[in-house]
């Protein structure tokens, strides 16, 4: 028997592919939103659909008690007022439900200077991207005090899963694993924090299940794996099939594509997380997961890994 409905908004994106799958494994019934199916998964029903179409997603969340929004723009897009406008149609489109909306945080919110980062923690976004995503929680936070539908937040670092494509591992970490070096974002000793997804997706699966349990919204920190850039670069030498050198990312190469690219442009500008060890916390939602929810942090980075390896170990 089906624990309820869940619609994932965006199912093809990092976030909404994790979270569905967690979600049917949970026992939920699970249909995913997007324009294609590019990423089946067993059990999940796809709806094809037009994410600024209001009557789109009125039709895709009609019968979800819980509307996971992981809708997202290219990275060169959140500006003008687009961001919110997007959260906007996804808010009407909510009404007056009584439904619940999960909404996937990430730490823009804060300032570079704040070190352990709680729910309580005053949100102080010292980049314009920053303060779009301080806007749309206020949009939440407005819809859901006025009684429309629960919005539980889970705010994380940065995602990290076997087999994706278009993040930091794929796009700058690991680009050159194949030729034998890997690149270090930052100083060997500071920290940072990342969401290993599936970890991540459960997480959604698991305060989704407990919704009854809490207010009307809603923020929660997922921990994940914070490691300094040392620790992470050694995790990834030790499930390396082959040596491998590690090296500085080389930032002055991005900066000089991001003068013909806008999304790289836009990228740089967020450097600073990873300049400063900034940690996600939340005491509530440990003690809600469990002390051995997560998985291992040097499992998570060889089975992150490991695709990057394949081809090489064959050849």
């Amino acid at each position: 028997m089906s624990k309820g409905n869940v619609t994932v908004l965006g199912i093809n994106g990092h976030i909404g592919h994790h979270a569905a799958k967690a979600f049917r494994q949970a026992g939920f019934a699970v249909s995913g939103f997007g324009r294609s199916n590019r990423h089946p998964l067993e059990g999940v029903a796809f709806i094809k659909g037009d994410a600024g179409s209001l009557d789109d997603l009125k039709s895709a969340i009609a019968g979800a008690d819980i509307v996971v929004n992981a809708l997202n723009l290219p990275y060169d897009k959140w500006d003008k007022g687009r961001a919110e406008a997007q959260l906007a149609t996804v808010i009407t489109a909510m009404g007056d439900s009584g439904k619940t909306l999960m909404f996937p945080g990430n730490i823009y919110n804060y300032a570079a200077t704040d070190r352990r980062i709680s729910p309580s923690t005053p949100q102080r976004p010292q980049t314009p991207r920053g303060a779009i995503r301080v806007r749309q929680e206020d949009m939440l936070a407005a819809a859901s005090k006025a009684g429309k539908f629960q919005t539980i937040i889970v705010r994380a670092g940065d995602f990290y899963a076997p087999g994706n494509t278009g993040d930091w591992y794929d796009q700058a970490i690991m680009m050159e694993a194949r030729k034998g070096k890997v690149y270090r974002m930052a100083d060997s000793e500071l920290g940072h924090a990342w969401a290993y997804l599936p970890d991540l997706g459960r997480a959604f699966a698991v305060l989704g299940e407990k919704r009854g349990e809490f207010g009307a919204f809603e923020n929660f920190h997922f921990a994940g794996h914070y490691v300094t850039h040392g620790a992470l670069m050694e995790a990834i030498v030790k499930a390396s099939p082959v040596p491998l050198k590690v090296a500085p990312l080389p930032w002055i190469f991005l900066q000089a594509m991001g003068l013909a690219n806008g999304v790289i442009r836009e990228v740089l500008k967020m450097r600073y997380l990873w300049n400063n060890p900034m940690e996600l916390v939340d005491s509530r939602l440990d003690a809600i997961l469990g002390p051995d929810f997560g998985t291992p942090f040097e499992r998570a980075v060889a089975e992150t890994v490991r695709p990057f390896f394949v081809q090489k170990v064959a050849a």
